[in-house]
C-alpha cells in the first residue's frame, strides 16, 4: 500500500489535507480531512433518544459464514474490536414500525485504548461503518447475506465536535431519508452516555439486487 498526502490548505484556523492510498498503482480510496484549531463558538445540539443503557443489552455476535469443512458443517466467526450492543427497534418508533430505517446500537472498543484523542477519533471513524448502511435496507427487508444482495460504501463522511473515549460506551443513532437508483444514503450521530453529541456521520452506498 502506497499512501501520498497532499498538502491542500494551510490556514489560521483551519488545514486540509489529501490522502490517496495506492495499490499495485492505482488508487482505492481519497480522504479529504479538515483540521480546525480548538476556539469557542455557538453550541447546540439534538437530544440523545431515551434508549436502556448498554448493561440491559445483550452483546451482537456477527456471524460471518465461511466455506464448509470437511465434516459438511459451516464454520462461524464473531471476532470483533468493536464491542456491539442493539437497541431494541421497539424502544426507538415501537415494534409495529419495525421497518422504518431507522436504528440504534451502542459500541466500544472491546479493550482498553491508550494514546491521543486522534487515536479514539481513527478508531470510531473505522468503526462508524458498521450497520450505518444496513438502515437503509430496513424498510426492504434485505442485508448483507441476502443472496444476490451487493453491498458497498460508495463514500463516507465524518464529523467531530467533542472529545470521547472509544473504549467508553457510546450510543450510534442512525436513519436514512432516502434510497433509489441502486443507491442509498444513511446518517448518524454519536452520542457520550451523558448524552453529549461527539460525531456525526453520512454515507452513500451501493445497494444492488443482482438475482
Amino acid at each position: 500500500m502506497h499512501y501520498q498526502v497532499d498538502r491542500i490548505r494551510d490556514g489560521n484556523s483551519f488545514s486540509v489535507r489529501r490522502v490517496t492510498a495506492s495499490q499495485h498503482g492505482k488508487a482505492i480510496l481519497i480522504l479529504s480531512a479538515s483540521f480546525q484549531a480548538d476556539e469557542p463558538g455557538f453550541e447546540h445540539q439534538i437530544a440523545m433518544p431515551d434508549v436502556p443503557p448498554p448493561d440491559d443489552l445483550e452483546p451482537f455476535e456477527m456471524a460471518r459464514p465461511q466455506p464448509a469443512s470437511a465434516t459438511g458443517g459451516r464454520k462461524i466467526t464473531s471476532g470483533r474490536a468493536i464491542e456491539i450492543r442493539p437497541v431494541p427497534a421497539s424502544a426507538l418508533h415501537g415494534a409495529s414500525c419495525a421497518g422504518e430505517p431507522i436504528q440504534a446500537v451502542w459500541l466500544r472498543a472491546a479493550g482498553p485504548v491508550p494514546g491521543r484523542p486522534a487515536l479514539h477519533r481513527g478508531l470510531l471513524a473505522y468503526a462508524s461503518d458498521f450497520a450505518l448502511l444496513s438502515t437503509a435496507m430496513l424498510p426492504h427487508g434485505v442485508g448483507y447475506y441476502t443472496p444476490g444482495m451487493v453491498m458497498a460504501s460508495l463514500d463516507h463522511a465524518m464529523w467531530f465536535y467533542r472529545d470521547f473515549r472509544i473504549d467508553e460506551w457510546l450510543l450510534y443513532v442512525m436513519d436514512s431519508p432516502a434510497a433509489a437508483s441502486a443507491r442509498g444514503l444513511a446518517r448518524g450521530n454519536l452520542f457520550r452516555r451523558d448524552g453529549t453529541l461527539v460525531a456525526c456521520v453520512a454515507q452513500e452506498g451501493l445497494m444492488r439486487m443482482t438475482a
